[in-house]
């Protein structure tokens, strides 16, 4: 767990958890996120008994999410904003309305860029933009919906004048890791962080030396421990909008925050490849 994320809420931290968590643990998961002002106002034993649990069960959670126990945890929810836009987190229904609907799912992507701008390490951010700012070569990948974000970073970051590449065909992502060296950057986007072939892509990479820069939304998964430089979304999940689908728009503004940061750092250089694209794309007008 990075230091960055030591500092964000509890719920945060819970929900970047979930995944990896044990039955028992996310009884206690659930718990807090539905159920906090039990835990401010209850004891290590009236919440272990209520979950039918054991007490060293709750205490070991505790430190699971970087408190130093029950106690710890009771003053951080205790201490957290009560105002917290409780209104983004309603979940759509059925009997919604259009507007509604329309509200709710905008208010939900800026409370998901809100929470992610939190978990951000803002060191780990720089590294971020360096290591690719001196790159041999960059590389995206990422499968299924992660695949859309990668070709959407190569979008971007072809104009940057920078030797970028990424793959849509599951097997030509691993033939062009196979020819990646040191020097190189890899970027690997994954929701979950447990991707079989987001991890053999990483493996491969790993292999040769390439430095990796991962974009996920759990900080416990294989891919974030795996990788040199992770990047974290943050995003809840409701009954209509998965939560893989509420971190893409995460996804996309770190990768936007990524170019950006380059382009600024390329100066005159970034600026007369955006050039040339434009000049080129002009053709494809009327």
């Amino acid at each position: 767990m990075n230091e960055s994320f030591k500092t964000k809420n509890t719920q945060m931290r819970v929900r970047s958890l979930f995944s990896t968590l044990s039955d028992k643990e996310r009884l206690m998961a659930e718990f807090i996120l539905e159920h906090p002002e039990k835990i401010i106002h209850g004891t290590i034993n009236e919440i272990a008994e209520e979950l039918n649990l054991a007490d060293s069960t709750v205490f070991r959670f505790c430190k699971k999410l970087g408190y130093k126990g029950f106690q710890d945890l009771k003053i951080s929810l205790a201490t957290e904003s009560v105002n917290e836009m409780k209104d983004v987190h309603e979940k759509v229904s059925k009997s919604d309305d259009e507007k509604t609907i329309l509200e709710k799912v905008f208010c939900s992507n800026i409370k998901t860029l809100q929470d992610t701008l939190e978990v951000i390490d803002d060191k780990d951010f720089s590294r971020a933009v360096d290591t690719i700012l001196h790159a041999g070569k960059i590389e995206l990948f990422g499968f299924g919906g992660s695949n859309v974000i990668a070709m959407d970073g190569y979008h971007k970051f072809i104009r940057t004048g920078l030797t970028v590449s990424a793959q849509s065909d599951s097997h030509m992502q691993l033939i062009s890791a196979s020819q990646l060296k040191e020097g190189d950057v890899a970027i690997l986007i994954s929701h979950t962080g447990h991707s079989k072939d987001i991890l053999e892509i990483l493996e491969t990479v790993k292999d040769q030396q390439v430095t990796t820069i991962c974009i996920t939304g759990f900080t416990q998964s294989p891919l974030s421990q795996g990788s040199d430089i992770s990047l974290y979304t943050l995003s809840e999940e409701t009954d209509f909008r998965s939560e893989a689908l509420a971190s893409r728009i995460a996804q996309l503004s770190i990768l936007d925050a990524l170019y950006v940061n380059v382009m600024a750092s390329l100066d005159d250089k970034g600026q007369a490849s955006l050039q040339h694209v434009r000049k080129a794309i002009q053709k494809k007008r009327l």
